[in-house]
C-alpha cells in the first residue's frame, strides 16, 4: 500500500490539471499562431506562470486498489501484484494464468 500522502497528491495534481487544462490549451495554441518573437516570450512566461503540477505530464498512474505507481496496467487500472492475485480468483474478465 503507498502511503496516503502519495495518493493525494496524485489526487491535487489530477484536480489542478483539470482546472487548469483549458487555459494552458489557449496559451498553447496563442503561441502557434503567434507571429512575433516578443509575444511568445509573453506567452510563455504566462504559461510558466501556470503550477508545476497542473501539467499533464506530472500525472502517475497509480493502482486503484493499492496506491502502486510501479508495475501499472492500463488495461485494468491495477499493479502487477493485484493483477496477479485478481487473476487467480477468476475476477477478471478473459485472464488465465499461463503455464508451460
Amino acid at each position: 500500500m503507498a502511503k496516503k500522502s502519495m495518493i493525494e497528491r496524485e489526487t491535487k495534481r489530477i484536480k489542478l490539471e483539470k482546472r487548469y487544462k483549458e487555459k494552458r490549451k489557449q496559451i498553447k495554441q496563442a503561441m502557434k499562431t503567434a507571429d512575433g518573437f516578443e509575444l511568445k516570450l509573453e506567452l510563455q512566461a504566462k504559461l510558466q506562470k501556470l503550477p508545476l503540477n497542473s501539467s499533464k505530464i506530472r500525472i502517475r498512474n497509480r493502482c486503484w486498489v493499492t496506491g502502486r505507481s510501479r508495475g501499472y496496467f492500463r488495461d485494468f487500472g491495477i499493479s502487477r501484484h493485484v493483477l496477479r492475485e485478481m487473476a487467480h480468483d477468476c475476477l477478471l474478465p478473459g485472464v488465465t494464468k499461463s503455464s508451460w
